[in-house]
């Protein structure tokens, strides 16, 4: 697996030069994660083998393939197969702990995930991207449908309804006979459920295979 790189327009965030460098950090940090070490660890392994041309951190074998005045390339391997190859900056390789940040939010949206399996997860919970969510909320607003035509060619109504608990607030997409299903004030559960972004705001989505039901009247 190779990791592309580029260069992309826009403010970069925190202390690092670029957003590629903010997006290779979070990738090292999902590897150490997925390979059960800690993020500090692995990243000296990263600049012992900058200096030393090879290192070692439990079955993975990271190698400097390449040096130049600005980046150093690295190939990882997990028992002789290619796990990822990609360069890192120099100026990353001089930082401090520099995964260390990233390492705690991957460790926050597992820990969030986790608890998703065993119980409802809460509004303010919700991250872009997450999906098999349940949760339970109360029904704020529900606005006037409004007619699509779907990818399909058919014809169906829409409407995002404001939901709500103690943590939060979330646009639902409600279809069809899911409008009529539900009033101001109930108190309904939603499951196997998506959180997407759209026009700038997080907005819930029931996936597939999904059930949105009322536990309670209002």
């Amino acid at each position: 697996m190779r990791m592309k790189l580029t260069r992309e327009r826009g403010r970069p965030r925190g202390k690092y030069r670029s957003l590629a460098d903010f997006r290779l950090l979070q990738y090292l940090a999902l590897i150490s994660m997925k390979y059960g070490i800690d993020s500090e660890k692995f990243f000296d392994s990263f600049v012992e083998a900058w200096k030393r041309q090879q290192s070692t951190r439990k079955s993975l074998l990271i190698e400097c393939r390449k040096k130049t005045r600005d980046y150093a390339v690295f190939l990882i391997t997990n028992s002789f197969k290619v796990v990822a190859q990609f360069p890192i900056p120099k100026h990353i390789l001089e930082e401090t702990s520099p995964l260390k940040e990233f390492a705690r939010e991957r460790a926050s949206r597992r820990t969030i995930l986790e608890r998703a399996k065993l119980k409802y997860l809460r509004i303010g919970d919700l991250k872009s991207g997450m999906n098999r969510i349940n949760l339970k909320a109360r029904v704020l607003e529900i606005p006037k449908p409004r007619s699509v035509i779907t990818r399909f060619g058919a014809f169906a109504t829409v409407t995002n309804a404001s939901i709500t608990d103690e943590t939060g607030i979330i646009q639902l997409s409600l279809w069809n006979k899911q409008i009529d299903a539900v009033s101001v004030g109930d108190l309904i559960r939603v499951e196997n459920a998506r959180v997407v972004t759209f026009r700038g705001e997080r907005q819930l989505r029931v996936s597939r295979g999904g059930q949105l039901s009322v536990v309670e009247k209002r």
